[in-house]
Order: C-alpha cells, then sequence, then structure tokens
C-alpha cells in the first residue's frame, strides 16, 4: 500500500487527481457473452452540465473529503468511513460516526456514548460515478442512484447526507436545519478556503453549500476503477483472466447470479427482498426501501475492499454470500420481518451449489482492481486532524 502523503498545497494536489476524465474513448466490448450484459466500464466519466469536472475543482474536493470541518463535533470527515487504505470503503459492518475514535474495524464510540451506530455498511466510492449505468454502458450523473435504498440522486446530493445525519457527522450539537449554515460559516471564516472556492469556482464569495457539493462530486468522480483485469478480458484479451475464472464467470451466469448482477457495474441498481438477517448492533429493524425490506442490488466490483458484505454487513466473506444465496433459494428467509413469499422472485430461479463457490470466488476477484487514487493529503486547511478522529 502506497503511504506517500504530501502537502494541501493547491498545485500539489492538482497534478495527483486521475485523468480519467480526459479521453473520450469507450473500451470495445467482447462478443458473444450471454444476453451481452457485460461490457467494459467506460474510460470516460460523465458530469452533470452545471458541474464540469475540473482539477481545480476535485482537487478542493479532496480536501473537504478530508477535513473534519464539515462534521458537527469536528471529528469525522468523509474519509473517517471511506479511506483510501480501505478502499475508499470501511472494514465494518456498520459505521461508528460522531463521538468516536480509531480506525476501521478499531473504531469504537468514546464515553459517555448516546450516539448511534450507522445502520447500514459503507458503499465504497469507486465507481459510483457510474451508478445507475445501463447493460449498454448508458448513464446519466444527474440520476444516479445514491445509497442502499437509492433514496438521493446524484453524486452532488448524495455529498450532503452524511454532513445531515445525527449519526454520521451532524452529532447533536446542531440540528438538521442548521448544520449546513454552520459548515458554510466556518468555510467562509477560513482565509484557505476563501482562496480555494474562488480559484474552482472563478469567483469571489462561492462558498456555499451547493458548491460545497459539487466540490466533494467532483473528487468521488476521480475515483475510478475502469480496467481490471475482467474489463481487459472484455476489450479482447483472453490472457488477462485464467481458465478457470473463465469458468467461474460461466458458473456465475449459469446458477442465477446474472439475474440481478448485470451490466459494467454488476448491478441492476433495482431493489429486491433478500430476507438477510437484522444486524443485532441496531436496536430497530431496517425496513429498507419504503418499508418492504428490500434494498438495492449492490456492485460487485472491488469486492476485496467491502467486506463485510450486505447492506448491514451481516455476512463476512464471500463464501457467506454464496451459502446464503444456496440457503434462500429454497424460500426460506433469514429475517424474521420477512416471509418466505416476500422474497424476491429471483431468488428462487438461483442453482447454487456449494462446487460452484470457489469457481465464482475466483472469478469475482478479476473484478478487483488497485490502481486508484490512495494518496492522502498530509494536512487541510482547517488544521483539524486529517480523515477525523482515526489515530
Amino acid at each position: 500500500m502506497n503511504k506517500k502523503r504530501f502537502s494541501f498545497s493547491l498545485f500539489g494536489i492538482l497534478f495527483l487527481i486521475v485523468g480519467c476524465f480526459d479521453s473520450e474513448k469507450v473500451a470495445d466490448t467482447k462478443e458473444g457473452l450471454d444476453d451481452k450484459k457485460y461490457i467494459p466500464l467506460p474510460v470516460k466519466v460523465k458530469s452533470p452540465k452545471d458541474n464540469p469536472i475540473t482539477s481545480e475543482k476535485a482537487a478542493l474536493g479532496k480536501l473537504l473529503f478530508f477535513d473534519p470541518i464539515l462534521s458537527g463535533n469536528r471529528d469525522v470527515a468523509c474519509a473517517t468511513c471511506h479511506h483510501p487504505e480501505n478502499g475508499y470503503a470501511e472494514f465494518r459492518d456498520i459505521s461508528i460516526g460522531v463521538n468516536g475514535k480509531g480506525f476501521g474495524k478499531k473504531r469504537v464510540f468514546n464515553a459517555p456514548n448516546d450516539i448511534p451506530f450507522v445502520k447500514r455498511n459503507a458503499h465504497t466510492i469507486l465507481n459510483t460515478a457510474y451508478n445507475g449505468i445501463t447493460i449498454n454502458g448508458e448513464y446519466s450523473p444527474k440520476d444516479a442512484p445514491m445509497f442502499w435504498d437509492s433514496r438521493i440522486k446524484s453524486l452532488e446530493k448524495q455529498a450532503l447526507e452524511p454532513i445531515l445525519a445525527l449519526e454520521e457527522m451532524r452529532g447533536r450539537q446542531y440540528s438538521k436545519e442548521s448544520i449546513l449554515d454552520e459548515v458554510v460559516r466556518r468555510l467562509k471564516g477560513n482565509q484557505k478556503y476563501q482562496e480555494l472556492f474562488e480559484i474552482a469556482f472563478g469567483k469571489k464569495n462561492s462558498i456555499n453549500s451547493v458548491n460545497l457539493s459539487k466540490a466533494l462530486a467532483t473528487f468521488e468522480r476521480t475515483l475510478v476503477t475502469n480496467n481490471s483485469r475482467f474489463d481487459q478480458y472484455l476489450s479482447g484479451d483472453e490472457k488477462a483472466i485464467s481458465l478457470s475464472e473463465k469458468e467461474g464467470f460461466e458458473l456465475f451466469k449459469k446458477v442465477g447470479c446474472a439475474a440481478c448482477h448485470s451490466g459494467p457495474m454488476f448491478s441492476d441498481y433495482k431493489m429486491h427482498v433478500l430476507g438477510v438477517s437484522e444486524n443485532k448492533k441496531l436496536d430497530t429493524p431496517d425496513a429498507g426501501f419504503e418499508e418492504t425490506f428490500s434494498f438495492r442490488t449492490p456492485s460487485l466490483r472491488n469486492l476485496r475492499f467491502t467486506a463485510p458484505y450486505m447492506h448491514n454487513g451481516s455476512l463476512k466473506n464471500l463464501q457467506k454470500v454464496l451459502e446464503f444465496y444456496e440457503d434462500i433459494a429454497s424460500g426460506e428467509p433469514k429475517n424474521q420481518h420477512v416471509a418466505g413469499d416476500e422474497l424476491d422472485s429471483l431468488v428462487r430461479k438461483i442453482n447454487l451449489k456449494v462446487k460452484d463457490m470457489v469457481p465464482i470466488i475466483s472469478f469475482l476477484n478479476t473484478l478487483n482492481e488497485t490502481d486508484f487514487d490512495k494518496e492522502v493529503v498530509d494536512a487541510v486547511p482547517s488544521g483539524l486532524q486529517v480523515g477525523g478522529a482515526i489515530n
């Protein structure tokens, strides 16, 4: 893992932003795949018309991403639960936000504590720029579904939600109605941020919640892994994946995984009722999308960074995930709040055997990629601890 640090000077950051948005090229599709459900991730990353990607804006967004100035107690940053050393995810079942200390699975609440756990597993930010992409490679950044229940559309709108959430970044010191005004006030009071916002948005007095969200979203759109070994294979390199991994891909489709995990991001971005067991750390059941106990199909890319799995992190590894699907194919949910006839109809079509699991997991590893921005700024304009209270 590259742990090189660098200063937060603007020009030191500008040239470290990945160049994924400079090319118009889209990799060719490998012919002959079942139902043409799989094509490589596009090389070009789209952005909304009112928020074009620029290196200046991405550099500002990166500083904001690591700066706990955005949280009510000034102890949590976006990077607290989405750190590059964890693949912009977190090796925890569910997160500890405000009033916590420590990093990843070692993070604990401070004492005394009256803050609840974040109720869902932290998605990786890698490739969220492509959220909503169809099997044909089409997607709209303004309509991109976010979170496990797709309650928010676009990275711009998503970027502010953790700041508003009590258990994630807001805490009890500020109300949901006042926290953004407080964060904007802090940023306006910081001379360095005044300069950086002016450079990024081209005019003075440009610090506001809208531009805050645009800067964060722009940085997040630079965090893509669109050249995995599987992408290389789909683009025509037969040697990019092994024979056993190819066999695993065929099994992945044959047993029924492809019914939901399709397209370049291996997600249909639809809601499905799977009846996953509740996380015992939570006081109340998580009823998911519109109280139906359904959750959005997650991407299968970069699974090495996103364990434990499912919406509440209840399954520790990929073997457990596949065993779960084998079990529920019989129509018996693991969640007492979900009846058998409420399980998604696609579940009953899964025909997964124990002997299939190792080859499928071998294939899933071809979707991992480590070539993404792992650099951590060594200081942020606020002067607070980089990444929040993680040490």
